[in-house]
């Protein structure tokens, strides 16, 4: 194994003359090695230091596999598969929303007849959870299709919604596909789950290979319940150290998408593993996995552990069969985080790997905060903005929105108690902070949609965003400037009506 210390080009820039631990200042020079001869890269990002892998010498070891390799190897019903093989994989879920899924419906039909039947009814669930709350009729008009699709075809798992003027009337309704998909039991280690969505990914966090597809491609899957897939090479992200009370796993992938760039993870797998990652709750795992493709990534992926198995209690009653990577897996690179080392990130416009300190950000005056989406709208993402109001005892300074992911979640901000505020609930905070009642889950602003969408970016303002993606135009107007940032980052911003480190409250 080759240490990156000893493969780094020599450079005139003062920070690698002055800094040793490589990665841990979001503002440093971003480490780059050189390529051996074997693909096998280990770059040492922070300590601690752990011992190195045992070369590959023994004959077992020629069929060691990655995660993401054995659960392809599974699904395409082969013994042994390597990055850049092409197999035909079986899906064990197939998931599409509002907007992708009328297309994909159109493709199916045309390819496989007007008549045809989809290759099972139970492995396909269909959510509407990106254009819901709006007057366009065309965003209502794709509901329509879904609903008529899914009576044809006696779809099992359809979360339908009619009735737009009170979300809570319609009891099927669920919300943001991502966080859906994991309260109602269809994320599972081990499986394949491809969605017309390119968050898929989050689903990762189970220990499934989970990944974003294309409507001619779902629209295939729709009738064959198979799709052609080529094997993805592996990075490792090994992230150790004690979790300090004012990060949150957001900061922990805008630190690595600043590390590697929005490229430097193309069609590659994500590998996310080391104590700091097997503290983390399920909704944390799912923040980490949702934004691999923020980096390129093929899929993100979390090894199942009894925080996983904990969490689908109850959940499925599908059977599930863990994978996990072999001792002597080839990874492409290998990066090691010292988690505790690391401060409060922001991404600053107009990319998520625009990576800042917080603190560094202090003088930007910002115009308004959401919170919501797949990545930062789940019940653990709210307690968290209101753990520092609840800290600050202030109000915000600035309009802040509240957009739960899923109506579960929605419900959770109404009737579980925050820690220390003496039995107050999530949305008992939010109102005496001042900001705007909880809106209806669903995806919101996060992609811009109709001009009537609540919180959506109709001006060229400044907001402080718990999503996802911060291209112009991204949350709507296209002179908009969009800080991506962790809750704690965001309700500290709310606070103070520019952006804000949330020690500033948590310590």
């Amino acid at each position: 194994m080759i240490m990156a210390s000893s493969l780094i080009a020599p450079t005139s820039t003062s920070f690698f003359q002055s800094k040793k631990d490589i990665g841990l200042s979001p503002s440093s020079s971003r480490h780059r090695c050189h390529k051996p001869a074997s693909r096998r890269i280990c770059c040492s990002i922070a300590a601690p230091h752990q011992a190195q892998r045992q070369p590959s010498t023994t004959g077992s070891v020629k069929t060691a596999m990655t995660m993401t390799e054995k659960i392809f190897a599974r699904a395409s019903e082969k013994s042994y598969l390597s990055p850049g093989d092409n197999v035909w994989v079986n899906v064990d879920v197939l998931m599409t929303h509002d907007v992708c899924g009328p297309g994909s419906i159109g493709i199916f039909k045309r390819e496989f007849g007007e008549n045809a039947k989809v290759w099972d009814r139970e492995k396909i669930v269909i959510i509407p959870d990106h254009y819901i709350f709006t007057s366009d009729e065309r965003a209502n008009r794709n509901v329509d299709i879904l609903r008529d699709f899914c009576n044809e075809q006696n779809i099992k798992y359809f979360y339908d919604i009619k009735d737009l003027s009170n979300f809570k009337a319609n009891p099927d309704y669920k919300g943001v596909c991502h966080v859906a998909l994991a309260q109602e039991g269809h994320c599972r280690p081990g499986e394949v789950l491809l969605g017309t969505d390119s968050h898929t990914c989050t689903a990762g966090a189970f220990g499934q290979f989970a990944t974003g597809i294309g409507n001619t491609d779902a629209g295939f899957v729709l009738g064959a319940g198979k799709l052609l897939l080529k094997v993805p090479p592996t990075l490792r992200f090994v992230m150790d150290g004690e979790m300090p009370p004012y990060l949150l796993a957001k900061d922990l992938i805008l630190q690595t998408i600043g590390e590697i760039s929005v490229a430097g993870a193309t069609y590659k797998s994500m590998e996310f593993v080391g104590s700091t990652i097997e503290s983390l709750n399920m909704e944390e795992r799912m923040t980490l996995c949702n934004m691999a493709v923020e980096a390129g990534g093929k899929n993100g992926i979390v090894p199942a552990d009894n925080t996983t198995f904990k969490y689908l209690e109850g959940r499925t009653s599908v059977p599930y069969e863990p994978v996990y990577s072999d001792l002597q897996a080839s990874f492409l690179s290998e990066y090691r985080f010292d988690v505790s080392k690391l401060e409060p990130l922001v991404a600053k416009p107009h990319s998520p790997d625009n990576r800042a300190l917080a603190r560094e950000c202090k003088d930007v005056k910002i115009d308004r905060v959401y919170i919501g989406s797949c990545t930062g709208g789940k019940t653990e993402d709210f307690l968290a903005v209101a753990k520092v109001f609840l800290a600050a005892g202030k109000k915000v300074k600035v309009p802040t929105f509240l957009v739960p992911a899923t109506q579960k979640v929605w419900m959770d901000l109404y009737s579980i108690p925050v820690p220390g505020s003496g039995g107050k609930t999530c949305s008992q905070i939010f109102e005496e902070a001042g900001c705007d009642t909880p809106a209806s889950p669903s995806c919101g602003a996060c992609l811009g949609g109709p001009k009537d969408t609540y919180a959506r970016l109709n001006e060229p303002q400044v907001c402080v965003s718990t999503t996802n993606r911060n291209f112009p135009g991204r949350m709507g107007h296209k002179e908009g400037e969009i800080y991506l940032a962790s809750p704690y980052t965001a309700a500290a911003s709310a606070l103070t009506g520019f952006v804000t480190d949330p020690r500033e409250f948590l310590q």
